[in-house]
This record gives C-alpha cells, structure tokens and sequence, in this order.
C-alpha cells in the first residue's frame, strides 16, 4: 500500500435538508442522495508525489441512501496535475490504498457500480470553512455557490456545527446552504437549490481521519 496524507478543505453541497440525515444514518431527506464535492489539497502526497495546491471536484448520486448502493459518480481533476499526481489523486479519490471503510471515498466507491470516466478541467474553488462560504466551477461541467444558513427572521447568519469523533470523512463539519447548477458532465443534479452544504477541514491518510 502506498502511504499517502493529505491536509485541505472541502465544500460539498446535496439535495437534502440542512442536516443532512446521514450524517445521523438516517435516510435521505427526499429519497434520493445528489451531492457535488469540491476538495482544495493545502498540503499532500501519495508515496513521493506531491499534491499541493490540486483540486479535485466530484458529483455523486444515488436511487436511496448511499449505503443501499446502486450509485453513480464522475471525478473531475485540476487540469493543472501532472500524470503521476492525476493517477495519484484519482486512486485517493477512489478508495484505493486505504484501508476498507476508512474514507468517504472507499465508501463512495463501494456504493457505487458506475464509474463515470474521470476528466481533466479547470477548476476555480474557494472555501473558507470559518465563515461558511464557497465556490467551485468545474468549467463545462458544474457550478456551486455557498453561503451560511440565514435566520429567516433577521437575517443574520445562523452557525451550526456537525461533530463526527469517530467519522470518516471529517472531525467537524461547518453547516451552511448551497445551490448546485450542472451544466455538463455524466450526471445532472437538478434537486441542489437552496440545500445542506458542508465546509470542513480535512485531514486524511490510508487509515482514514487523522486526529
């Protein structure tokens, strides 16, 4: 297995309500599961090839929960990687030398038979997980804008948290709202206007969330 760690921040957005039920293993809030996810690598390597500064966008979906399976999704890598930090980022992004169940992305890979084919864009992102705000154009293909949740009688932003000590994916996930537009690509998320956004610092290895 080929150690690897990456440090960065991820924006997600999917079609349910803020919250996001399975992040309680509870099931989706309209049925189905439609999320885009935008990662920023700060700081990372897979064996000696360095991975900082990459982005790495995705969209996702499934008939039901992600767990019931049956799932699609198609990787999009900056278009600025070389081929060995390509190859590198899609075996991170599709759960390859991780320890099983480790990641999100071993999940994700599991729950899903289709395998879109990954492309190679520009991608425009920025997050700022403290103040709950994020974009990320993956050119042609997906567009998604965040922002904090506002109190719909003030105005003012509303902070939520998700604390997950024993997650997958992140250790704390800032909550926030989000619209996804689809423009391209081999999935179309129609259902992401207005729903649950995730802002998080990730911290990853091959055994999963480091601490």
């Amino acid at each position: 297995m080929t150690p690897w760690e990456i440090k960065g921040r991820e924006f997600n957005n999917c079609n349910c309500a803020y919250g996001c039920p399975c992040q309680f293993l509870a099931p989706p809030t309209f049925g189905t599961c439609e999320a885009t996810m935008t990662v920023i690598i700060d700081e990372g390597h897979y064996g000696d090839v360095k991975l900082d500064g990459l982005k790495l966008g995705g969209m996702y979906k499934w008939p039901g929960a992600v767990h019931e399976g049956n799932g699609e999704y198609q990787l999009f890598i900056d278009e600025t990687a070389t081929d060995e930090q390509r190859d590198a980022i899609e075996k991170i992004a599709t759960g390859k030398d991780t320890e099983d169940m480790a990641t999100m992305w071993w999940i994700f890979n599991a729950m899903c038979p289709t395998r879109h084919d990954t492309e190679y864009r520009h991608i425009d992102a920025e997050i700022n997980v403290d103040a709950r705000t994020g974009s990320s154009n993956v050119q042609g293909v997906f567009e998604v804008k965040g922002q904090p949740i506002k109190n719909p009688i003030t105005g003012i932003d509303h902070r939520a948290q998700i604390s997950l000590p024993q997650g997958f994916e992140y250790a704390t996930a800032e909550v926030g709202s989000a619209t996804t537009t689809t423009t391209g690509g081999a999935i179309d998320l129609p259902n992401n206007k207005d729903t649950y956004a995730q802002f998080a610092q990730l911290h990853l290895n091959n055994s999963g969330v480091v601490r």
